[in-house]
């Protein structure tokens, strides 16, 4: 198994090739967790000397702990120490940016001690059941999780805690790392937790699960319509953002597509476009994370929107 998979395997949660993830990714018992202040009463969780899974965020305060993703199952009983390094009160609630393990392993044992797990209603749908994905030339598989992990408040658009003296939008954005991806707003805090629709890297494009390239302009615009020059922005994974680095995550993106874009209106197949090397360019900045650009440039030629028919767009009557 490549490094490259590897690592994808345990970002989407999947349990293959065991002794290999373990190999390249280090050992979860080895993993530190590492907690930094981001505004007011918020923090962010990260793995610190290995993969702990996405980046969680904390709001604590009189009415208890609001959890933002939490991490890997195997990281459960570290996140739970460093919550309760930050505040002796509860959690009352935790909310999944979508359905990936690495966002959503510390579920069950959150919720038996009485947190209320908050999704968009696609996340209960895609945990309910097994999925299947195929990525880099792989069929892996991810097993249904049991009732315990399941979100128990779902919405389809959006929803709003007011918790903490602060009022929390979760919001959900067009498919974009998948089709249950939401971004949080902490309104008055001035935070956001971006999920997966933002890394320090290339995005990961999980198809199978509904995910869309375009989806992810969409939602760094929804989230730069948010946003001041004050902003934190906590991401997927990778260091804590401002909006000078969103602007120009999102100029990447923007690249990505146009460059790969013009590779299809001129009829290249994948393989030819791999050739072109068109990201090569990005690369340094880009492509030093869990996605390369071979597999970025797969995801955008398979998302890719139709060509318009007869230049009236691709509903054309």
């Amino acid at each position: 198994m490549t490094k490259t998979l590897s690592r994808l395997v345990v970002l989407l949660g999947v349990s293959m090739g065991a002794a290999s993830v373990r190999a390249q990714m280090g050992d979860p018992t080895k993993v530190t967790l590492a907690t930094t202040p981001v505004a007011g009463s918020i923090s962010m969780i990260e793995g610190a000397n290995g993969f702990a899974g996405g980046n969680v965020a904390a709001s604590v305060g009189d009415d208890g702990v609001v959890v933002i993703d939490d991490e890997l199952q195997p990281l459960t009983p570290k996140l739970k120490a460093a919550l309760a390094a930050l505040s002796k009160k509860p959690v009352r609630f935790v909310i999944n940016t979508h359905w990936h393990m690495d966002h959503t392993g510390g579920n069950p044992a959150l919720a038996a001690t009485g947190a209320v797990i908050v999704a968009q209603e696609n996340v209960r749908k895609r945990l309910s059941v097994d999925n299947v994905i195929h990525m880099a030339g792989h069929e892996m598989t991810v097993k249904a999780q049991p009732p315990a992990a399941l979100p128990v408040v779902t919405f389809a658009d959006d929803v709003t805690l007011h918790v903490n003296g602060d009022d929390v939008h979760v919001i959900h954005v067009a498919p974009a790392h998948t089709d249950g991806d939401a971004i949080v707003h902490f309104q008055i805090a001035n935070v956001l937790h971006a999920g997966d629709t933002v890394t320090a890297s290339y995005p990961i494009v999980d198809i199978d699960s509904g995910g869309q390239f375009e989806g992810f302009i969409a939602a760094a615009d929804r989230l730069l319509a948010l946003a001041d020059d004050s902003t934190k922005i906590i991401p997927g994974h990778g260091p804590l953002m401002t909006k000078r680095d969103l602007v120009a995550y999102r100029q990447m993106l923007i690249e990505v597509r146009d460059r790969i874009g013009k590779q299809i209106a001129a009829k290249k197949t994948i393989d030819e476009i791999k050739a072109a090397k068109p990201l090569a360019d990005l690369d340094a900045r880009w492509g030093q994370g869990f996605v390369k650009a071979d597999l970025l440039i797969e995801s955008v030629v398979k998302t890719h929107p139709p060509a318009p028919k007869n230049g009236h767009g691709p509903h054309t009557k």
